[in-house]
This record gives C-alpha cells, structure tokens and sequence, in this order.
C-alpha cells in the first residue's frame, strides 16, 4: 500500500529546466478555472496576493499510482504539498496572502475526493483541456498519455506574477518556501525568480 501523505526516500530531485523562467512579470490570464468549492475561479480577475500552485495529481488511497511514479523527478508529493498549505493556511494569510489555489489537469469531480479528503481550507482548480497551461506555456510531461503540470508554485500581486518557486522540492516545504519569499519580499518586492 502506498504512503501518499509522507515522501520516500531517495526521490531524485527535478532540476531547473528553465520552464519558468518566462513567468515573472506576466498577468494571469483570463481563464475561468472549474474549483472545487463550486462555480468558476477567473485568474485574471483576481486581486491581492495570491498563491497559484500548479501539481501534477494527487493519488488517491488504494489505487496504483502511475507506473514509475517515484522515478519521475518531480511527481510524487502533491499529498504532502497540498498539506503543506493547508498546515501554513493562517500563517499565509497572515502575511498577507488573499487566495492560494492548486491546479491540475484533473477533473474537478477526482480533485474534489482530495480536497475532501485532506481538509484543504482552499479551492483546488483543474486545467483538463491545458487552456491555462496553454496561455502561460507552463512546463509539463507526459505519463501513461495524460498531460500533467510540472511542480510550480506562482505568486502574483493585483494579477502580475511576481515569483514563480520552480522546480518545487521537497514538495512537502512548498508552503514553508512561499512563506520564505514573501518574508524576504515584504516590501512588495517586484519580480523575482528562484
């Protein structure tokens, strides 16, 4: 039986492919995103601090994660990723943070049983026809046919991107690192990458 809430060991780290390094400086586009806590999210609407972080799925208990999961670097953790903001929710908002929102390319319906599932104190957005993933060209790959999101974290300010943390890892310190740079950056500091 996997483990989906801890990491194992020995997970090869993803390295910086320079997949984000467009991001900064970019609006969120307008794309209205299906969220799990019912309606559309529009990104480009969106004011304030917000946390965007893109995933590739999130397994579910008792079912096989795809073949060679644990190989891939990068996959495995979006369980303890998601935890990681839902254990850091009200020291995010403390600093200041409006919204934070996963998104995949699951469908709502498979991202709900999660969200549920782990308590999350946020909406989690799914991008099944890529159209996000599309306008903001974000990094992907491919398993067993299904296009899924490289690990991404995104900040943005009044709809700009600000940051994007990439590549993501340990997966289960994404909160604790979007909590690093918005300290570092409380001034309001424009346009940094990692």
């Amino acid at each position: 039986m996997t483990d989906l809430n801890s990491l194992p060991e020995g997970l090869e780290p993803p390295t910086d492919d320079g997949g984000a390094a467009h991001l900064v400086g970019r609006r969120l586009p307008s794309v209205a995103l299906p969220s799990t806590a019912g309606g559309r999210v529009d990104l480009g609407g969106l004011k304030g601090l917000v946390v965007l972080y893109a995933y590739p799925m999130t397994g579910r208990p008792g079912a096989p994660l795809p073949g060679g999961w644990n190989e891939i670097p990068g996959a495995r953790g979006c369980t303890p990723q998601a935890c990681s903001f839902r254990d850091h929710w009200q020291e995010l908002r403390e600093l200041g943070v409006s919204a934070v929102f996963g998104v995949s390319t699951q469908t709502t319906a498979y991202q709900r049983e999660a969200a549920e599932r782990l308590h999350l104190p946020f909406p989690l957005l799914s991008d099944t026809d890529l159209s996000l993933q599309e306008m903001l060209e974000l990094p992907t790959f491919e398993v067993d046919g299904d296009t899924l999101l490289k690990r991404l974290t995104m900040i943005a300010r009044d709809g700009e991107i600000v940051a994007a943390l990439y590549p993501v890892f340990p997966p289960d310190r994404s909160a604790v690192d979007v909590i690093g740079w918005l300290r570092s950056h409380a001034d309001g500091g424009r346009h940094a990458t990692h």
